[in-house]
């Protein structure tokens, strides 16, 4: 009861001169919209750098097979053949921090349209969820291919810009075929521009097939990495007998085929090796455990026991997650630093029209204290006018930093996105501006000597 008696006491002083209590308010008014505005300017442009730094892919992991050593000699990372495309899908369906993966057949030969030809920088067999991954899903033109076109080894394709300006001249090369290793692809679809990587390489420069087509139809075999010997890679990309597949198949019933005969007539994979793996985490925050998941998982498809190496190897994109974490970690900092200095200055406004307050009100102190008001009370009384002065500035500066940031987001069409901790920080905040500002002038009425009080003209 003392309390609400006390707020009645506050608001009937505050509505005796409404113009100075509005001025005392726009301070915190200004401040408290200017921190929402910021911040839902803020948080919008910090999801597009996180949107444009996602599509470089900044949330990728990367699974290389493991290492192949020959007589002593180590041929380096990838160079063996220890990843399949189950792989790809069991990390999909088994990996809670992994939102989409796919399998990665790389080749490198020259494509040939009419009388054009170029070399793409990167030529990749994989599956429609690459384009997830990526960010790709979004097509220039056409369609992509489907999991369809993967298990029929559908001979199409899609291309990048860079492909659509040097072999087709700029025009529309969507019904068009082009040819690979003598192999007709007919192109389905263009991919949007993307750019240079951060290492400065071409983005559009590409060429995506169905894995299966471009490891059956166009190489035959995996592509050998570069780090490979020309020894090792004669060896892995020599043709697969049905023995080394099937380990109960016998040529005993038939004759022994030529070696001409054997490479005419190159026996089907059916356990096919892949050249990589390619997977996105959910978030940023998400990628070590992603990485964790996908160990574990990998070491239990391949049955490692505990004291066998990973024949296999992770790697994440490290650089693009530090620019990515310093950005973000800059825009929140220059807000909170805006923010503070907005505040400051609401709350030295409402500390000097409290002491103007004071000052006029003395007799009015003075009269209280005669008729047996306490020091406590009048501390209580000013200091609840200083909280419902900034309350009242942040609830119109909550609202006034709303309408800016719509108003923003429609003329200057920046990304805002609505941060609701911002709206209950300035609510807080306000209340805490007024309690720290308000102290002192509530202190000082409260240390008035009621007879110098009741005496001041």
């Amino acid at each position: 009861m003392k309390f609400l008696r006390i707020l009645r006491t506050s608001l009937r002083a505050l509505r005796r001169n409404v113009l100075r209590a509005a001025l005392t308010t726009l301070g915190i008014v200004i401040g408290v919209a200017a921190v929402i505005a910021m911040m839902e300017i803020g948080n919008g442009s910090t999801m597009a750098i996180q949107r444009t730094i996602a599509t470089m892919g900044a949330f990728n992991l990367l699974v290389f097979p493991g290492n192949m050593a020959t007589a002593g000699v180590s041929f380096g990372s990838g160079s063996s053949i220890t990843l399949t495309p189950g792989d790809a899908d069991a990390i999909v369906t088994e990996c809670p921090s992994i939102i989409a993966a796919a399998p990665i057949v790389r080749t490198r030969t020259q494509i040939v349209y009419g009388n054009r030809n170029w070399a793409p920088n990167s030529m990749m067999g994989t599956t429609p969820a690459f384009l997830e991954v990526r960010d790709w899903t979004e097509m220039a033109e056409g369609e992509a291919f489907t999991d369809r076109d993967v298990r029929n080894c559908s001979k199409v394709c899609l291309v990048g810009q860079t492909i659509v300006r040097e072999l087709f001249a700029g025009e529309s090369p969507i019904g068009k075929d082009i040819r690979m290793q003598n192999v007709n692809m007919k192109v389905i679809g263009v991919l949007r521009p993307k750019g240079a990587n951060m290492m400065g390489s071409d983005q559009d420069d590409i060429v995506l097939a169905p894995w299966t087509t471009i490891k059956y139809r166009v190489t035959g075999t995996s592509v050998s990495t570069p780090n490979l010997s020309a020894a090792a890679a004669a060896a892995a990309s020599a043709t697969v007998l049905p023995s080394q597949v099937y380990p109960n198949y016998s040529l005993s019933l038939y004759s022994v085929p030529s070696a001409v005969q054997t490479t005419d007539t190159p026996a089907p994979v059916r356990f096919a090796g892949i050249d990589q793996i390619v997977a996105a985490a959910r978030t940023g925050e998400q990628v070590p455990s992603a990485i964790e998941e996908i160990t574990a998982l990998m070491r239990e498809r391949h049955h490692l026991r505990g004291d066998m190496p990973d024949d296999f190897n992770i790697r994440d994109l490290t650089e693009i997650m530090k620019t990515m974490s310093s950005t973000t970690e800059l825009m929140t900092n220059l807000l909170l630093i805006v923010a503070l200095i907005s505040l400051v200055v609401g709350g030295v406004g409402i500390m000097n029209i409290m002491l103007v307050s004071v000052t006029e009100r003395t007799r009015e102190i003075g009269l209280r204290m005669a008729v047996g008001a306490q020091g406590p009370d009048i501390l209580r009384q000013f200091l609840t006018e200083a909280v419902v002065l900034c309350l009242l500035g942040g609830i119109f500066g909550i609202g006034l930093g709303r309408a800016t940031s719509w108003v923003v987001r429609v003329v200057k069409h920046w990304p805002t996105a609505t941060s609701l901790g911002a709206i209950i920080a300035a609510v807080v905040v306000s209340a805490t501006v007024g309690i720290v500002f308000g102290f002192y002038p509530a202190w000082k009425a409260s240390r008035l000597d009621p007879i110098e009080a009741l005496r001041y003209e």
